[in-house]
């Protein structure tokens, strides 16, 4: 493996001179040049370095230390662990002790010597990677049930709190979620974190075993029951005995074994094909799908009563497209987990690929960024893994089935991106009748017509 990819140092100076001076003068290392405080951060992103040497007087105002100080606390909120060195002038001790307390790693004061600064950017990678190592053995010995469960988004973690609260219980729980969005890892939490963790985790998935196998899955059958049953085999639920039984995509199941998994609910006894005798088992209940049970009801597909039984605990998992910044989160982790198994090493992400993770929809949810990422380690050539590598071919998806328009990073286009959706969904709504749109938009006539100049939206601004 290449050194230099593990030892990354970040110069952040926007003097060119000090920046070639520097470029050069740490041996063993990958040095990046950054000359603002914008161009640092998109470097930290896609390389999270270990150590960053910053300056604190850079432009738009280099006379003060207001954008240094700026740059460091956005530099520690995006890479908490890394080692910031603060260079200042030889004057500027006020401000180096402010930028200690606001977490930067030392400071040094110019002018530069770069033998000591090089000791001193040497020791705080040695810092850091002792810190690193013990991360990685606390994470080894420590490990929890929602550790599969990554995110921060504030939807995620309401969802894992209801899970540590519902996981001792014995309630029977629904959990409800698009597909991909990581229902059975959920149902693997609830039971890890129940008294049934030794016991066995059983799961059946309803929509994919034809409807005249799945009785015989479920309850089992004796010996003779039907051609072909040539033993006694025991069901899914009876395998599960002591443990937890995870029923997915109940909402497949079909009416005619609804009335028979509602009678084992309420009596928890079984009794298999072609069987006379009723066995008890002992099972957590836990059932997940992406239909929407109420309107199952209504439509006549689905029991009300069964419904009752199966959703005494409700859990919601959110969709991707929901969980805010939860994606390029997500990207980060399933990188770092492909690139390990495949003995390969990335950089991280380029700056366009990042975007298109963040903007993109995800219609196919966890699983699908997912599967992207394990076919970007696969294909990618560079150092960093490219919007090409993951299939975003333009700023449209074509690649892929459900083509979903990106969201802009950009705060002025993003603004004008949900203008146009919101006067195009009230046009629709009121008929195209640009008084009753304006007056729910918010706006007087005159000044929707204005928006719709300033928009450049030449197909609304003739009606």
């Amino acid at each position: 493996m290449d050194n230099k990819i593990l030892k990354s140092l970040l110069v952040v100076e926007d003097k060119p001179g000090v920046q070639k001076q520097l470029k050069w003068a740490f041996e063993g290392y990958h040095v990046y040049v950054a000359g603002n405080r914008t161009e640092a951060l998109n470097i930290l992103k896609r390389d999270p370095c270990p150590v960053i040497t910053l300056d604190l007087g850079l432009p738009p105002d280099p006379a003060n230390a207001s954008e240094g100080l700026l740059a460091l606390d956005q530099i520690l909120k995006l890479a908490p662990h890394t080692k910031v060195i603060v260079v200042t002038g030889n004057d500027d001790k006020q401000n180096a002790l402010r930028a200690i307390s606001l977490g930067a790693y030392d400071f040094y004061q110019k002018p530069i010597d770069l033998d000591t600064l090089g000791l001193i950017v040497d020791r705080a990678y040695q810092l850091y990677e002792l810190e690193e190592e013990n991360r990685r053995l606390l994470a080894q010995s420590v490990s929890s049930p929602l550790d599969g469960i990554v995110g921060a988004s504030e939807q995620i973690l309401a969802t894992s709190r209801i899970v540590k609260k519902v996981g001792p219980s014995e309630v029977t729980s629904l959990v409800l979620g698009e597909s991909g969005t990581g229902k059975e890892l959920i149902a693997q939490a609830l039971h890890q974190l129940s008294p049934r963790r030794d016991k066995p985790f059983v799961a059946l998935n309803c929509a994919a075993i034809p409807d005249t196998l799945l009785e015989s899955e479920l309850f089992g059958y004796e010996k003779g029951a039907f051609t072909g049953a040539v033993k006694q085999t025991p069901g899914k639920i009876e395998s599960a005995n002591g443990g937890t039984f995870f029923l997915d995509e109940i909402g497949d199941m079909p009416m005619s074994l609804q009335a028979k998994m509602l009678r084992f609910l309420q009596e928890r006894v079984i009794e298999r094909i072609g069987g006379h005798n009723p066995i008890e088992v002992d099972v957590r209940i836990i059932c997940a799908t992406h239909h929407d049970l109420k309107q199952a009801i209504k439509d006549g597909k689905f029991r009300e009563d069964l419904y009752f039984r199966i959703s005494e605990i409700i859990i919601d998992i959110p969709p991707l497209r929901e969980r805010e910044g939860d994606r390029v989160l997500l990207a980060q982790h399933f990188l770092n987990l492909f690139s390990h198994r495949s003995g390969r090493s990335f950089r991280g992400y380029t700056e366009d690929a990042l975007v298109q993770i963040d903007g993109y929809a995800w219609p196919g949810n966890v699983r699908e960024l997912k599967n992207r990422v394990k076919r970007a380690v696969v294909l990618a050539d560079g150092d960093y893994i490219t919007k090409i590598d993951l299939g975003f071919f333009t700023e449209i998806d074509t690649g892929f089935s459900g083509a979903t328009e990106t969201r802009s990073l950009n705060l002025r286009e993003g603004r004008e991106q949900v203008e146009r959706q919101l006067i195009h969904r009230a046009l629709s709504i009121y008929d195209n009748n640009v008084t009753h749109a304006a007056e729910a938009l918010g706006v007087s006539r005159p000044s929707l017509y204005n928006l719709v100049r300033k928009l450049d939206m030449k197909e609304l601004d003739k009606q």
